[in-house]
């Protein structure tokens, strides 16, 4: 018997030389990277548009701005999933360069909170000096710890991520534009196993078979939108990778230099090359996208709220200016993706499923044997965790309470600085990861 998957890829490739007769094999990548989106009403072509001309120049400024360079994280947590340490990543191209000191801003480092967000706290009486030891100095040590686990556990509630504890002395700054997300000799059956923890190990009680991009149509809309964003994500890493690729040197005094491989991509992306299922995931690349550029246009009245502040006033006041611009393109877009269908049914338990699964995944970067390969990891599912955050935030599931002022003061909303530069960052490599997918796309044609 034919295996099914041939006869999908064959069907592919009959359907592109039939309807576009003229475009040459080199073309197909993107024989089906056209028209309308699933789940969504927006086509390629209307993103690709308003990514590459309105979103990505911003953005690209943006991020090498001091406040989303320097982001603090825990490399050094146990994988729980998988023990063999030989997995590890013996690549120079892996290793990453933590971030001296005394090239972090002022404010970052005093963990100064300058936020029009921030809650206000109550007072006990008219001292302003109170201090938990000054009103009750009996409180023990151990009940303190326990009010602080206590305070940490109710703070988690609502994150979609398990965050790391930035004042835990192995949380360590690292500047991302020094550590930027390219090839790194990353290869073989420990980046293969992590994937598949990735795929197999979060399910709703139905898993891919054997093909991790399988089609999606006897899911409902809920399973379809937490697997597309997984593939998403995969496929912003590969085009990313593909797109900064090592370039062997001509000489042996030629240093290390990175560009574009078009053959990799081809490989990667290729119906022919990837028994159809190349065009899929650029689609989720694409889906991915709107997902969390409806997390920001969502969250815009408090991200526009936020002071930024890293104690340099005038690179401040350039990445206020910058972010309202930026906003302002988010709300303005005319087909964002709709959440309201996800909240259809027992809003609660979807709400804790995703979570769990989310949770899962930023647990399983972890394990990630490239250390570049996990900081990004860990920083773009914490993006994506806070997108979720958001779009969940609410108590009847689409109804932001990040603009409604009553609830916000019984049950706030609130994100740390490190999900505010995970956010941006995470939607800034699906941005880089469209850019660069229509750069490989004038490369082919």
């Amino acid at each position: 018997m034919i295996p099914s998957r041939w006869i999908t890829g064959f069907l592919i490739l009959s359907f592109c030389a039939t309807v576009f007769p003229e475009t040459d094999s080199s073309d197909s990548c993107f024989c089906q990277l056209k028209g309308d989106l699933d789940d969504c009403s927006c086509s390629v072509e209307n993103l690709d548009s308003f990514n590459n001309f309105k979103i990505n120049p911003r953005l690209s400024v943006l991020l090498e701005k001091d406040y989303f360079r320097y982001f603090k994280v825990n490399m050094f947590k146990d994988c729980i999933f998988i023990k063999d340490a030989s997995g590890k990543c013996g690549s120079s191209g892996c290793a990453v360069k933590e971030c001296p000191e005394k090239k972090i801003p002022e404010g970052l480092k005093k963990n100064h909170s300058h936020s029009k967000n921030k809650v206000p706290t109550e007072k006990c009486d008219d001292n302003e000096d109170n201090e938990l030891g000054v009103i009750d100095p009996h409180i023990s040590d151990e009940s303190k710890e326990a009010f602080e686990t206590w305070k940490k556990y109710d703070d988690a509630q609502d994150n979609f991520c398990l965050l790391d504890d930035v004042e835990s002395p192995d949380a360590v700054y690292y500047d991302l534009i020094l550590n930027p997300e390219r090839f790194t000799g990353y290869v073989g059956q420990s980046a293969v196993n992590v994937w598949k923890l990735i795929y197999e190990q979060n399910c709703f009680n139905q898993c891919f078979n054997n093909s991790y991009f399988a089609l999606l149509t006897n899911l409902c809309l809920e399973k379809r939108v937490f697997y597309r964003m997984i593939s998403g994500f995969h496929t912003s890493i590969n085009v990313d990778v593909t797109a900064n690729w090592l370039i062997p040197p001509k000489t042996p005094m030629d240093g290390p230099t990175w560009g574009p491989n078009l053959e990799e991509f081809r490989r990667r992306f290729d119906p022919d090359q990837t028994w159809g299922e190349g065009p899929k995931r650029l689609k989720n690349l694409y889906f991915t996208y709107l997902v969390e550029l409806r997390a920001l246009a969502k969250a815009a009245p408090y991200l526009e709220k936020e002071e930024y502040y890293t104690g340099n006033e005038k690179e401040d006041e350039e990445v206020r200016q910058i972010v309202k611009e930026l906003l302002h393109e988010v709300k303005n877009f005319p087909h964002h993706f709709d959440e309201t269908k996800l909240f259809q049914g027992d809003f609660q338990k979807l709400k804790e499923d995703f979570k769990v699964h989310f949770r899962n995944i930023s647990r399983i970067m972890d394990c990630v044997g490239c250390d570049k390969c996990r900081l990004w990891g860990k920083l773009q599912i914490t993006g994506m965790g806070t997108a979720m955050k958001i779009l969940f935030s609410g108590d009847k599931g689409p109804h932001s309470t990040v603009t409604q002022e009553d609830k916000r003061a019984h049950n706030p909303f609130q994100l740390t600085r490190g999900e505010i530069v995970s956010l941006y960052n995470g939607f800034g490599r699906l941005s880089k990861s469209i850019h660069e997918v229509d750069h490989f796309r004038r490369m082919l044609s």
